[in-house]
């Protein structure tokens, strides 16, 4: 009488420690995204001073 048997999918609650592991991943991932952009934009704030100093920019206009 095995046919009076159906297997039922049985839902489990949220796995605490999965949860903590995902998130630490993503906030590892996002913190690494945020610093690469920071990196970023100190390169092109320090390229920006340095072409400054060296007098190859300048920020008055030329006069015409």
């Amino acid at each position: 009488m095995a046919g009076h048997r159906i297997a039922h999918a049985t839902l489990k609650g949220p796995s605490v420690v999965k949860e903590i592991v995902i998130g630490i991943v993503l906030s590892f991932a996002a913190g690494s995204v945020w610093k690469r952009h920071h990196w970023n934009e100190q390169r092109r704030v320090r390229s920006f001073y340095d072409l400054l100093d060296k007098g190859e920019i300048t920020l008055v206009p030329a006069e015409e």
